[in-house]
């Protein structure tokens, strides 16, 4: 047998002892994975320290238990700490439901872990922290569109909503063809076919209400593409110029909302970004973070916006 990684040899050996019908010495494993005894007497105690029924006659070898399964989570320290990590992310957001459910995992892992696993899961639990300031800045609210969504795209199901568009100040009733989910930094959007607009619009979830999952199937399309849904969705909103100073140039990249079009050098200091961007109220103050380091090129709606948002700003520290 080829050289196998041990966790996939492990794995094979359990396989090999429950299937066989006599008992398997060291040296007779050892020769059908091509390796040594020493090495499988090491793949043994590891298997038991996970508490897989390992039994051992002195005379015929090497067995498990006789109905013993395999159970069904045997996760490496590595993998336990991307699994905390996403754990964690769900449990920052805002959704008291997505928190829950979270949580729930996490209670189901840790109980078919053994506990040398679950000492390091406990361990991580409490120094991986995701963003503590999610903690005390938003209020856990009652969610539920998420998964209602996310299990309408899986199943290729139109659905029915009541939308209030913030930037229109208008609510309207919606049916769409769900296509994908997607997080921006502090909220999550639906892209999707809307039956009314007869094309692929984006949705806020924030913003959805009254939703039902309908039994109508869509077909989604041949040409389906995840980016180019995400980056050429006709109402991404309306071209914006910046020029950026180059000290800021890790940091706006980092965290900029949206997908850069263009980016550029126009001098050793200075860097011109092109963008698209369909919320200007809520770019105008996320740009403010970076004071006099961004200059608006266009549009000069937004250029109004930045005077108009630092007039305010102005204001609000005078003297009363």
């Amino acid at each position: 047998m080829s050289k196998l990684k041990s966790t996939e040899r492990r794995m094979k050996l359990i396989l090999m002892l429950q299937q066989s019908k006599e008992r398997l010495t060291a040296q007779e494993l050892a020769d059908r994975f091509g390796v040594t005894k020493r090495t499988i007497y090491r793949d043994l105690n590891t298997l038991s320290e996970l508490n897989v029924p390992v039994t051992h006659d002195p005379f015929k070898g090497y067995g498990v238990i006789s109905g013993y399964n395999i159970p069904p989570l045997m996760f490496t320290t590595r993998e336990l700490a991307t699994i905390m990590v996403g754990l964690n992310f769900v449990k920052s957001q805002v959704d008291r439901n997505l928190v829950n459910d979270a949580k729930g995992v996490e209670i189901k892992v840790k109980e078919l872990l053994p506990d040398k696993l679950r000492a390091f899961m406990n361990s991580l639990h409490n120094k991986t922290i995701v963003d503590p300031f999610l903690n005390f800045g938003h209020e856990k609210k009652e969610g539920g569109n998420w998964y209602l969504i996310s299990s309408a795209i899986a199943e290729q199901q139109t659905i029915q909503f009541t939308y209030k568009s913030l930037k229109k100040n208008q609510t309207t009733r919606r049916k769409v063809d769900p296509y994908l989910l997607v997080f921006y930094k502090d909220h999550w959007n639906m892209i999707g076919f809307s039956h009314i607009r007869g094309e692929t619009r984006n949705f806020i979830l924030d913003q959805i209400t009254d939703l039902s999952v309908t039994d109508q199937i869509f077909e989604t399309p041949d040409d389906f593409n995840a980016e180019a849904l995400i980056f050429n969705s006709s109402n991404l909103g309306e071209k914006v110029v910046l020029h950026i100073d180059k000290s800021i140039d890790r940091a706006f990249k980092a965290n900029i909302p949206t997908k850069i079009i263009k980016y550029e050098a126009v001098s050793s200091k200075i860097i011109k970004v092109e963008l698209r961007f369909d919320n200007l109220d809520f770019l105008n103050q996320w740009l403010l973070q970076f004071s006099d380091k961004v200059v608006v090129q266009s549009p000069n709606s937004l250029i109004q916006k930045r005077r108009d948002l630092i007039d305010r700003v102005s204001k609000s520290i005078e003297p009363f």
